[in-house]
């Protein structure tokens, strides 16, 4: 089967491999060309109105504002580093598309990776689809996180998915990769809340790996160490029986970046500002994200640096390696607090 792509510069094509494969294949892109067909530009809301992605297109032709300026070097960045980094085209299944979640109605497509204020953005967008009401941080966690309650771009047919990618804004949210993971332990594995996580990971990791665990130990996974959890990330057998859990999971093995076109390149670290930079895209800059206080980013490097500090430096490098292509395509640098060399 051939493989053509059909945008020139901002191109992406999605073929049926029988019913359960699809190929999606991006060229560089080009905002401009998605709305030479006019039809293809003007669907939304009757044409009464731009589309996120016309909007954006607009940002990059005038002088672009500071923030507008930091998105478009994101996206440069994101593009180069993929070019240089990625070879091969590789088949794309359908539940690969699961993480990319969509909004119709303002022409949104949000791939959400844990601990990267995923619950947030799903309130969010639950309030703009109209499928919950008022204030988005009022809406409860379990109705954010409940099947099917926003849907997703696996849902859908290969053509509605292309048609989708080639007119909807895309954005994804990304956080430093092992401040993220360190997150992701305190959560699941530290706080006692998360009791069905840690039957499920806590008892396996404890069995796997500590050798005369006590039976509570073993019956619960409740005092996971952290050295334990990396060793588990580290063991070829973790990713040999199945895949990682969608919170230790690389955010570029959730999301795809050098498969599929994204047109925001969101940062934890700039929350704030870059979801302001969403909704004013959307037309919804009354909207108020959710953003809970949260502790100094000196704080949250200095929690990541406490629980690396026993780690030998041979399996920070291994860890490094395992999560390097996050760090590379999100412009992220290797953690002072780290000993790779």
């Amino acid at each position: 089967m051939g493989r053509r792509c059909c945008w020139r510069r901002r191109g992406l094509v999605v073929a049926s491999l029988g019913a359960a494969f699809l190929l999606l294949c991006t060229a560089p892109r080009a905002l401009r060309l998605a709305f030479e067909n006019r039809a293809l530009g003007s669907l939304w809301l009757g044409g009464e109105r731009k589309s996120p992605l016309q909007l954006l297109y607009d940002l990059d032709q005038n002088p672009p504002s500071l923030l507008a300026e930091v998105h478009r070097q994101r996206r440069d960045l994101l593009r180069r580093t993929c070019s240089r980094l990625t070879r091969r085209q590789h088949l794309l299944r359908p539940e690969d598309l699961r993480h990319v979640l969509v909004d119709d109605a303002h022409g949104l497509l949000y791939c959400y990776v844990p601990k990267v204020a995923c619950t947030n953005w799903k309130r969010v967008l639950l309030a703009l689809s109209g499928r919950a009401h008022g204030d988005p941080s009022a809406i409860p966690a379990h109705q954010v996180h409940a099947p099917g309650s926003l849907p997703s771009l696996a849902d859908f047919s290969p053509a509605e998915i292309n048609r989708r990618l080639r007119a909807y804004l895309a954005f994804l949210f990304v956080r430093e990769p092992f401040e993220r993971l360190a997150s992701a332990y305190r959560n699941k594995f530290a706080r006692p809340y998360s009791e069905a996580f840690q039957r499920r990971y806590g008892t396996r990791i404890v069995r796997r790996l500590r050798p005369g665990a006590h039976a509570d130990a073993l019956a619960h996974g409740h005092d996971v160490r952290f050295a334990e959890f990396l060793s588990y990330l580290l063991d070829p057998r973790t990713r040999r029986d199945e895949p990682f859990n969608e919170h230790w999971e690389r955010a570029h093995a959730l999301c795809h970046p050098c498969r599929l076109r994204y047109d925001v390149v969101g940062k934890f670290e700039t929350l704030a500002e870059d979801a302001a930079f969403v909704l004013d895209l959307v037309g919804e800059s009354k909207l108020s994200f959710p953003t809970p206080p949260r502790p100094k980013a000196a704080a949250v490097r200095d929690q990541a640096a406490r629980l690396f500090q026993d780690i030998s430096p041979f399996y920070q490098r291994r860890l490094f390696d395992l999560y390097k292509m996050d760090f590379l395509l999100f412009n992220y640098s290797a953690p002072s607090y780290l000993r790779l060399h």
